[in-house]
């Protein structure tokens, strides 16, 4: 490839565009108008593709939009350049290697893009690999029909491992981005309570809920000098030392109260370099079942209560001595609220509150 001076800087230009964003639409429009100068094209696109079970894709498409790209999911079966681009990934593929141009004309791409313009006389496109099963696919477009040349393939050919590093990191970016939005929700979640320690003894993040959950668990007796209550402490050194498949039974902590289980589950997070850190799941388990607000509704504040008491599973003895009430009394509460929830005794109330907390 011989470049003269003004396309060594373009290709400079080029390559500076594309580290100078980890925004990939950012970056993609940086580069467009030094990438459309080098190649001689006048329009661009590069198509995100996951590859599972089918085929996904999303086109980013800096400056112009480009129509016929809007209907590229029915047009995909007859991408022509597809299959050989896949073949040769990192390969640059011009539409005049592949087919004499009465059969480029001849394509359901070509004629489609008559239709909505602008025309997409020519086409050159490269496969760039990013991650297992993950793939962009930069195409370059010429509207007028003058076929791209061997010189035009080689400058972008030289920038190619640039746009699959350009691709990979802001991808990666964008994949943190929205795991650190995830977390700053989950943390931010009343229902939701974690923290994340670094052992032996210090605590990297406490959640709202976690700080809660722990005041209400264990006394101040019960704490570690590292604030990490012992037993849970206890269960974290045992776990650090173990082997990885010495831990896969011991890695939740449960404990039964009066009012549910108490559970912690510890899962070692990850940790490419630098020391290993541990997540603790924290999550209460009521025994009984909640009592729908469509329930309590139709209940007085005494009826709740002892509607309560039965999802426990207690019998009229057991309410009536924890309310302090006659055995006559809870009876006839009982009665009552059976009738004004229309239910027919114990086993379909337990349906029904199931049935409302958990719609099918």
């Amino acid at each position: 490839m011989n470049l003269n001076a003004d396309e060594l800087m373009l290709r400079d230009r080029a390559i500076t565009a594309l580290n100078s964003s980890l925004s990939l639409p950012q970056a993609l429009e940086a580069v467009r108008p030094h990438l459309l100068e080098l190649a001689q094209a006048d329009s661009m696109a590069l198509c995100l593709m996951e590859v599972t079970h089918s085929l996904h894709f999303q086109w980013l498409v800096p400056g112009h939009r480009i129509p016929i790209l809007d209907e590229y999911a029915g047009l995909a079966d007859h991408d022509f350049l597809r299959p050989p681009i896949f073949a040769r990934p990192q390969t640059v593929i011009r539409d005049s290697e592949l087919l004499s141009r009465k059969e480029y004309e001849r394509t359901l791409i070509y004629q489609r893009s008559r239709e909505l313009e602008p025309r997409m006389e020519h086409i050159m496109a490269v496969l760039l690999p990013i991650r297992p099963g993950s793939f962009g696919a930069l195409a370059l477009y010429r509207n007028r029909p003058r076929a791209y040349s061997g010189q035009n393939a080689a400058v972008l050919a030289s920038l190619t491992a640039h746009l699959v590093n350009t691709v990979r990191n802001c991808s990666d970016v964008q994949d943190v981005t929205t795991s650190a939005h995830l977390l700053e929700e989950l943390y931010r979640r009343p229902d939701t309570a974690f923290l994340v320690v670094e052992p032996p003894h210090h605590e990297v993040l406490r959640s709202p809920h976690a700080a809660v959950l722990l005041e209400r668990w264990f006394t101040p007796s019960e704490l570690h000098s590292s604030g990490l209550p012992l037993p849970l402490q206890e269960r974290l050194d045992a776990l650090v030392r173990m082997a990885p498949d010495a831990r896969l039974d011991k890695n939740l902590w449960v404990s039964l109260y009066a009012d549910g289980y108490r559970t912690v589950r510890f899962i070692e997070l990850p940790a490419p370099e630098g020391p290993r850190q541990w997540a603790l799941l924290m999550h209460e388990i009521p025994i009984s079942i909640p009592l729908p607000a469509e329930m309590k509704r139709k209940l007085t504040p005494r009826e709740v209560t002892i509607a309560a008491c039965l999802l426990r599973n207690w019998t009229n003895e057991q309410i009536a001595g924890e309310l302090e009430l006659s055995l006559h009394t809870v009876k006839t509460h009982v009665r009552n609220l059976l009738a004004k929830l229309g239910v027919d005794g114990r086993a379909d109330l337990f349906y029904q509150a199931a049935r409302l907390n958990k719609p099918v």
